[in-house]
């Protein structure tokens, strides 16, 4: 009955339970999906900060423009902290992807 029900819905469900490697399918999509959320979350995580950190560098250089050295060193060191946290998001996919 249960199959009448699988085959009724979509023929690669059917196809995929006869072979009896839905479990694999199972897991390499898992797998995908992690890689997917690691690396999205943290692209959109760092484009958000990205976002954030240059907005606030021009506001600050046009209320104080002497300090304008100052604000790009300490841009640049907030710039770099924000891409580490994608790269952690990707990393943290590829582990979920190969483990």
């Amino acid at each position: 009955m249960l199959t009448d029900v699988f085959q009724a819905l979509h023929p690669l469900v059917a196809a995929i339970a006869e072979t009896g490697k839905a479990i694999e399918v199972g897991k390499e999509a898992g797998k995908a999906i992690a890689l997917g959320v690691g690396a999205g979350g943290g692209a959109a995580g760092a484009g958000a900060g990205i976002g954030m950190l240059f907005g606030k560098v021009i506001e600050s250089v046009t209320r104080q423009p002497e300090m304008r050295d100052e604000i790009t060193s300490i841009q640049w060191l907030g710039f770099a902290l924000t891409e580490a946290t994608f790269f952690y998001g990707l990393v943290g996919g590829f582990i979920a992807f190969f483990l």
